[in-house]
Protein backbone atom coordinates (compact mmCIF):
# COMPACT_ATOMS: atom_id res chain seq x y z
CA UNK A 1 0.00 0.00 0.00
CA UNK A 2 1.68 3.84 -0.81
CA UNK A 3 1.67 5.71 1.86
CA UNK A 4 -0.88 8.26 -0.40
CA UNK A 5 -3.75 5.49 -0.12
CA UNK A 6 -2.98 4.94 3.36
CA UNK A 7 -3.27 8.44 4.37
CA UNK A 8 -6.19 8.91 2.12
CA UNK A 9 -8.30 5.85 4.02
CA UNK A 10 -7.17 7.44 7.37
CA UNK A 11 -8.97 10.37 6.31
CA UNK A 12 -12.15 8.80 5.00
CA UNK A 13 -12.03 6.75 8.36
CA UNK A 14 -11.41 9.62 10.79
CA UNK A 15 -11.91 12.45 8.43
CA UNK A 16 -9.55 14.26 7.19
CA UNK A 17 -9.18 16.90 10.03
CA UNK A 18 -8.50 14.17 12.63
CA UNK A 19 -6.88 11.50 10.87
CA UNK A 20 -3.49 13.18 11.66
CA UNK A 21 -4.33 13.80 15.14
CA UNK A 22 -5.05 10.47 16.07
CA UNK A 23 -1.71 9.42 14.03
CA UNK A 24 0.40 11.76 15.76
CA UNK A 25 -1.23 10.79 19.36
CA UNK A 26 -3.09 7.57 19.79
CA UNK A 27 0.07 5.25 21.03
CA UNK A 28 -0.79 0.95 20.34
CA UNK A 29 0.55 -1.43 21.73
CA UNK A 30 -0.07 -3.68 18.45
CA UNK A 31 2.72 -1.11 16.95
CA UNK A 32 4.95 -1.69 19.58
CA UNK A 33 3.97 0.95 21.88
CA UNK A 34 4.08 3.51 18.98
CA UNK A 35 1.75 5.70 17.18
CA UNK A 36 1.00 5.70 13.54
CA UNK A 37 3.54 8.27 12.82
CA UNK A 38 5.88 6.67 14.84
CA UNK A 39 5.70 3.11 12.98
CA UNK A 40 5.80 4.46 9.44
CA UNK A 41 8.92 6.68 10.55
CA UNK A 42 10.36 3.10 12.43
CA UNK A 43 9.76 1.60 8.74
CA UNK A 44 6.35 -0.50 9.11
CA UNK A 45 4.31 -1.15 5.76
CA UNK A 46 1.94 1.19 5.76
CA UNK A 47 -0.16 -1.80 4.64
CA UNK A 48 0.39 -3.29 8.07
CA UNK A 49 -0.11 0.01 10.06
CA UNK A 50 -3.48 0.25 8.37
CA UNK A 51 -4.55 -3.61 9.35
CA UNK A 52 -3.63 -2.32 12.55
CA UNK A 53 -5.60 0.44 13.02
CA UNK A 54 -8.62 -1.43 11.08
CA UNK A 55 -8.40 -3.57 13.95
CA UNK A 56 -8.37 -1.47 16.93
CA UNK A 57 -10.50 1.28 15.90
CA UNK A 58 -12.89 -1.41 14.29
CA UNK A 59 -13.14 -0.05 11.20
CA UNK A 60 -15.92 -1.90 8.77
CA UNK A 61 -14.90 -4.26 6.93
CA UNK A 62 -15.68 -2.89 3.64
CA UNK A 63 -13.17 -0.14 4.33
CA UNK A 64 -10.63 -1.91 5.42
Amino acid sequence: MRLTVFWERMAEHFGAGYADTFARDHVMSELGGRTVHEALAAGWDAKDVWQVVCAVMDVPLEKR
